[in-house]
């Protein structure tokens, strides 16, 4: 990847351009538009087809890649597409014991087809099998083994990995002895040496049928990277990096419900000041859904301190493939834009005869050189951007943001009102958030070049002056206060019509900014085991507006549009994939059941830590 944000199309072959699909002339216009390889890449992956092929290789080309080739002893194919699917760039191949007698097979096209897919693998943990009563006694052995031969071993892990085929039926393999090396320490020649020694240790101790695996890799410290603060619309990156920015609306996955695809948001953040005893506490949390961070949702759950933590991160792993789609498209957009002003100006500078006009396009000409200069300064930026995060933030244990506090059962009985108490606390780390912290705030300023400034304000108070306050200042809405249970039925605004209305927004994992109308007078629901509750309703604000919610928004913080909360998003209705009723319970009441936990809760810091200087 590096490669091809580092080679321009000046330096490209005709082969490379084609397979960019930047053949004939647009060659001219991409070079002095200054685009890279990478910057092609997106703009050819942004305008596939549905129907074309997926971008793997097809048989013909790698048919002659199947059989060994020196210094390695698995076929390049199979090295680098052994362990498909563990993760977006898995390891490469160098040595596994069992080569012979389990060859990796090599996809068979099927009749009218010109590509194939290749199983993805799933790595799975070790249990209930004779390994385990004496991995304490054999991981010593083998280590002591892989010293002795010299081996610069990494890691050695267990592992079983598991496929599933085209009926979904789930085939687990054996267990693997994974070992990784350090990188250009240990030959494949090396490894395939030391394997049946290792498996020798193993059948000692009543382990058959074991494989030993081997690759390259270093161990890193996973405390991953800070988060990154908000900018300006004008910088290029301002959209994108939504997901790893401090502000509300953060998309959220516990390591325990990411399996069952379950994502979520962060409602809001608070300081505990004090602990219950009174001490002084510097902790942060953030709130969010307890059906989003745990998978029974039956069972209370606190952390005392011992045990294992539940462990959570931004962005699961559908959140973060959306998140480096949309980074590319954006690239792609940008790169079209640039070639679009190439042309544009090179017609411009095409010889005309002397008229008005001529003194109209060298105006023109002029805006156009601007906004080109733009466009490339703006292109290099987000192509930079695209490899920083890429890196930085791939796994999933380099994006954790804390561990699962505290998260009461979801209940409805918790008094008499029958509010939906769906709520848990994630104390936050805060090497990763300390820096660019800014309390509860919500980043909207994305969203002002599709609503625009002042629609924006008129879609929250049609026909009416907004409150005097600094609203939308520097693209963010700064949240405080909470709407009370008596000025939930009371009508923020009147529409033209001289109706009275209530217009909210909530900012979500799926769905972003929306706005919707929140409906005045609270629902009843009853699910199918005859549970009622009592909630907020928001209704979608229209009909062009799309859904206020949708799956994987369950947390967002519903606020009013001068920064009031008002509930915390948890549900919806709806036909198909398109709702049009969202449920929450209210802000006011999850603040009163937070303070049962954290009575000294500070909802209005801006800051992580306190101010030395106060």
């Amino acid at each position: 990847m590096e490669e091809s944000m580092s080679r321009r199309v000046v330096d490209l072959s005709d082969d490379d351009l084609a397979n960019a699909g930047l053949p004939g002339d647009g060659e001219c216009f991409a070079n002095r538009a200054q685009l890279t390889l990478f910057m092609l890449e997106c703009q050819n992956l942004a305008s596939r087809r549905p129907d074309d092929p997926p971008p793997w290789a097809p048989f013909s080309q790698i048919s002659s890649a199947s059989d060994p080739v020196a210094p390695h002893l698995v076929s390049e194919f199979e090295r680098i597409n052994y362990w498909h699917g563990i993760s977006f760039d898995p390891p490469e191949l160098l040595y596994r014991s069992d080569l012979e007698s389990n060859p990796f097979p090599v996809p068979v096209l099927a009749p009218g087809t010109h590509w194939f897919t290749i199983p993805a693998k799933t790595a799975e943990g070790v249990f209930e099998t004779p390994l385990n009563a004496v991995w304490h006694v054999v991981a010593p052995m083998i280590v002591a083994l892989l010293k002795k031969r010299g081996i610069k071993y990494s890691a050695l892990k267990t592992a079983r990995f598991s496929t599933r085929d085209e009926d979904g039926k789930k085939t687990l393999g054996p267990i693997v002895i994974w070992i990784a090396t350090h990188p250009k320490t240990t030959s494949a020649e090396s490894a395939r040496d030391a394997s049946p020694d290792i498996l020798h240790i193993l059948e000692e101790h009543g382990v058959q049928n074991a494989v030993v695996e081997w690759y390259e890799g270093s161990v890193e410290r996973l405390s991953g990277p800070t988060f990154m603060r908000v900018v300006s619309e004008w910088d290029p990156t301002s959209y994108v990096r939504r997901p790893f920015t401090t502000v509300l609306g953060m998309p959220i996955a516990s390591k325990q419900t990411e399996v069952m695809d379950t994502q979520g948001t962060v409602s809001f953040f608070f300081h505990e000041s004090k602990d219950k005893n009174g001490k002084p506490s510097a902790r942060v949390l953030g709130v969010s859904n307890q059906h989003v961070l745990c998978a029974d949702s039956t069972v209370d759950y606190q952390y005392k301190g011992n045990g294992l933590r539940r462990y959570v991160g931004v962005c699961g792993l559908n959140r973060f493939q959306r998140f480096l789609y949309d980074t590319r498209a954006l690239i792609a957009e940008k790169a079209g834009e640039a070639v679009m002003e190439t042309k544009q100006i090179i017609y411009l500078e095409e010889p005309k005869a002397k008229s008005q006009r001529m003194e109209e396009d060298k105006v023109a000409l002029e805006r156009k050189r601007e906004d080109l200069r733009r466009l490339k300064v703006d292109n290099l930026k987000l192509q930079a951007f695209f490899l920083e995060t890429s890196r930085q933030w791939n796994d999933m244990a380099r994006r954790t943001i804390g561990f699962v506090d505290w998260a009461p059962s979801i209940s409805v009985d918790v008094d008499d009102r029958h509010y939906t108490r769906d709520i848990a606390t994630i104390e936050l780390d805060s090497r990763k958030f300390k820096d660019h912290f800014r309390g509860n705030v919500v980043n909207i300023g994305s969203k002002f070049g599709k609503f625009g400034h002042y629609e924006l304000k008129s879609m929250f108070w049609p026909n009416s002056t907004p409150p005097q306050k600094k609203i939308f200042y520097d693209g963010l809405l700064e949240i405080r206060g909470v709407v009370t249970h008596e000025l939930l039925v009371t009508p923020c605004c009147y529409d033209k019509d001289g109706d009275p209305i209530f217009i909210v927004g909530k900012n979500g994992n799926t769905t972003d900014f929306t706005v919707g109308r929140h409906a005045g007078l609270e629902a009843y629901l009853c699910d199918e085991s005859g549970r009622e509750s009592v909630e907020v309703a928001i209704y979608n604000y229209d009909r062009s507006s799309g859904s206020f919610s949708a799956k994987g928004d369950s947390g967002a913080l519903i606020f009013t549009g001068d920064g009031r909360m008002l509930a915390i998003l948890h549900s919806a209705i709806g036909k198909g994939h398109y709702s049009h009723v969202s449920f929450g319970t209210p802000a006011w009441w999850v603040i009163e059941q937070l303070k049962t936990r954290y009575p000294h809760a500070d909802f209005d810091r801006t800051s992580f830590f306190p101010d030395q200087t106060s």
